[in-house]
């Protein structure tokens, strides 16, 4: 097979081992029995206000961090929003305006030509052992996946709430003012009473104040004449109180009114749907970006968070190493470090990179999560709860400026790949393993608790998506045994949900390396999931050939696939990607791994380049600029809806500067290889065939029903578990009489926001058995 049809992901290599202010609220949870149980009013969790400066009190870390949050500040990348486009009519949907074709009106699809299932190229077995001899510690993927075809991972590194009524009292009148495109536009309305609510917030309820301040708990709107909602141009004060300008030549607009806190008119661009309306997966593009790094730490995201520690004991290599480091350096803040980093990361202000990214043309966002920000157990040395206070800053931020949210539980108990941002490299055991049913026991949990949550109506229009596990690698976990998983986590959201269009989110699973087209029967009669695969064109072979020559290589591997999938399966997006062409940059295999660019991880290819000339991308020349830009817009093209990775690199603390330039969208933004104008990508890979349009039980308005016959082929827990066959009825196993982990909702708690949607829903969660 030739290097130009290696792809892969960012991964680290299977090592098989057997402060939002949050308003204090009780909410009943369960005491039962160990004989099982409902839950009910006896002993109810309280959630009490979490200063920035330290954990909840719900949070009981197994070791305490210091109270003083000290950091080095990282150099932030200087970002400027992009200028104004001379042509529009480039765009997908033409002048911009929103879809509203019919299910064969699929635009930003036409160039993309399906082909047959199963005609992708192969990866060789010759070449997945050498995959397998060359792994090392690497962040992330490395499978290979031909044509998004068949990979391998073996070795390889990396309602209840009633809506209320809109009532406008006290107006005497509302300007209409048209937002051109290009002109700025504010539009400043007065500030509703508190006894009125927004209905044209709908399909969300009204409710109470989503603020997801860490400092304050009030919303960055105030005073009774104050800006809620602006376009281009407008100025946004933030819950800091330091202010910037909302530059966005798309027309969109954000919205943020203090007595409508769940309103939803907001709007990322022109052509995106605002949030009061209904994702339309067939006609709607999804163009996002992943926030990597910032809730699940990564060392060649963040090296400068890493750097302190990597030389220490123990070695800082992933997030469980990193705060049993931090937990050690009280000194320097201990674990509070993390928040310090969760607060800052982003951006020093972190919302206005939620405005910039609609700025930039995109609309939905892909957001990695940690397990323990709902809940850890006293041997895990995860900072626990804390990063639950910025998923609600990113539910508010994302609202605000009308952007949608794919959330991903990136990080699973036991770990599910052994990849260092799984939370834990070098083992997996999830799944695999004496431990292994008993961690995707803790798991269903964990999904369960957090459906619940964004299945409210006050969050569901903000998060239509949920990636349940990623990246589980399944040439060790077994596909029989992840698709009993798949089917019983399934089962769990749904249960929480109900069935059909509409009520909760889709549910995405990974491809896990083996290819779209081996998922295509996946569950039949499921109801709303969604296939993610990761294409990543560097982490097998290497491809030395000029830039300018590889840029067609989405278009000639990834377009048909991609089609063919959605045509056969459903909703099929890529969750992640990068313009990276080789694996040069700071850590990309791992802390200290080398690269196979420059012959030091792996056995390479024989020859030994030089990175230099890949990472200091201040000497590109505008002609390597413009060719990662056609590179980008071909990428984009051909995956059709996609999730680039990641958003930012933080600098090296050592270096000053960013060594991973061909990862970050907004560092490509401000330097000129990011296209400013996404849609321009529409038809560029010159395909005439769209994929077929998605039927009523992909969506959801038809079928949902799974067959007996299904469930009898994938029974719960799996009869065995690998390695080696294990019976499942002799594993460990957690025993479900738990209290239910309370997840705090924003501040202040008023109407119908208690963090749990569905009040039959009174289960136990799985706890260890004591004595065990």
């Amino acid at each position: 097979m030739s290097s130009e049809q290696g792809l892969g992901h960012h991964q680290q290599p299977p090592v098989p081992d057997s402060n939002m202010d949050q308003t204090p609220f009780a909410r009943p949870i369960s005491t039962a029995s160990a004989a099982g149980g409902e839950r009910f009013s006896q002993a109810p969790t309280v959630v009490v206000d979490a200063a920035l400066d330290s954990e909840p009190a719900v949070a009981a870390p197994a070791t305490a961090a210091s109270a003083a949050a000290v950091a080095a500040a990282a150099e932030e990348e200087d970002l400027q929003p992009p200028t104004a486009l001379a042509n529009r009519n480039s765009a997908a949907f033409g002048d911009g305006s929103p879809s509203n074709g019919s299910a064969n009106n699929l635009p930003y699809r036409n160039s993309l030509a399906p082909t047959a299932a199963g005609s992708a190229p192969h990866f060789g077995d010759s070449d997945k052992e050498a995959a397998a001899a060359a792994a090392s510690d690497a962040p992330r993927g490395t499978s290979p996946f031909p044509d998004l075809g068949p990979q391998s991972d073996e070795g390889v590194s990396k309602n209840k709430r009633k809506k209320l009524l809109f009532i406008l009292g006290g107006v005497a009148a509302l300007a209409i003012v048209a937002v051109a495109v290009a002109v700025p536009v504010a539009i400043t309305q007065t500030k509703k009473s508190s006894s009125s609510s927004s209905s044209s917030s709908a399909p969300s309820s009204s409710g109470p104040d989503d603020t997801g301040s860490g400092e304050t708990g009030n919303p960055t709107s105030s005073g009774p004449t104050s800006a809620v909602t602006g376009g281009d141009g407008s100025t946004i004060t933030t819950e800091k109180g330091t202010t910037f300008t909302y530059v966005n030549k798309f027309g969109g607009s954000w919205y943020d009114d203090p007595a409508d806190p769940y309103n939803n008119n907001a709007q990322a661009q022109s052509w995106s749907p605002p949030l009061s309306k209904e994702f339309d997966f067939q006609n709607d593009p999804m163009r996002g970006v992943n926030l990597g790094g910032w809730l699940v730490p990564e060392p060649f995201i963040v090296p400068a968070l890493f750097e302190p520690y990597v030389n220490g004991t123990p070695a800082a290599h992933d997030e469980w190493t990193l705060s049993q480091a931090m937990a050690a350096d009280t000194a320097n803040g201990g674990l509070d470090q993390l928040e310090k980093h969760y607060d800052t990361f982003i951006h020093s202000q972190t919302e206005e990179d939620f405005a910039q990214i609609a700025g930039a043309g995109l609309n939905w966002i892909r957001l990695p999560i940690p397990f323990w920000a709902v809940e850890k157990y006293p041997d895990e040395p995860f900072l626990e709860k804390v990063a639950w206070k910025y998923i609600l800053k990113a539910f508010k931020w994302a609202r605000k400026y009308g952007l949608r949210i794919n959330l991903d539980l990136h990080t699973i108990p036991g770990s599910q790949n052994s990849y260092n941002h799984s939370g834990k490299g070098g083992q997996i055991n999830f799944l695999y393993g004496p431990m292994g049913l008993a961690n995707a026991q803790r798991t269903l949990d964990y999904l369960r608790v957090i459906t619940e949550f964004i299945s409210q109506p006050e969050f569901a229009p903000v998060v239509p998506m949920f990636g349940i596990i990623n990246e589980p690698v399944v040439t060790s976990i077994g596909k029989d045994q992840l698709t009993s998983f798949y089917l019983q986590a399934h089962d769990v959201i749904r249960e929480v949900t109900g069935k059909g269009a509409g009520k909760g989110p889709f549910i995405a699973v990974h491809d896990s390396f083996q290819g779209l087209a081996n998922w295509v029967d996946l569950l039949p009669g499921h109801d709303r999931m969604a296939l993610d695969v990761h294409p990543y064109l560097i982490f097998v072979n290497v491809d030395r050939s000029p830039l300018s020559e590889q840029i067609n290589k989405p278009c000639t591997s990834w377009a048909s696939s991609m089609n063919t999938s959605w045509s056969n399966f459903g909703v099929s997006v890529a969750g992640e990607f990068s313009l990276a062409i080789n694996d040069c940059g700071l850590w990309i295999n791992g802390v200290n791994s080398g690269t196979r660019w420059e012959g030091t991880f792996g056995s390479g290819d024989g020859e030994k380049g030089d990175c230099t000339e890949w990472n200091d991308y201040a000497s590109w020349t505008q002609d390597r600029k413009d060719d990662f830009k056609a590179f980008a817009l071909r990428n984009f093209d051909a995956l059709g809806h996609f999730f680039f990775w990641t958003w930012k690199i933080g600098p090296s603390s050592v270096t000053g500067k960013i060594e991973t330039p061909m990862w970050s969208y907004s560092l490509g933004l401000k330097e000129g290889w990011i296209p400013e104008d996404p849609s321009q990508a529409t038809g560029v890979c010159g395909g005439n065939n769209p994929a077929q349009p998605l039927t009523a039980e992909m969506l959801g308005t038809a079928g949902g029903d799974i067959s007996a016959s299904v469930r009898a082929a994938n029974p719960w827990p799996p009869t065995s578990l690998n390695p080696g066959s294990l019976n499942a009825d002799n594993v460990p196993v957690y025993t479900a009489t738990g209290a239910i982990p309370t997840l705090a909702v924003p501040t202040p708690t008023t109407g119908n926001v208690d963090g749990w949607f569905n009040d039959a829903d009174t289960k136990p969660i799985y706890t260890p058995i004591a004595g065990c």
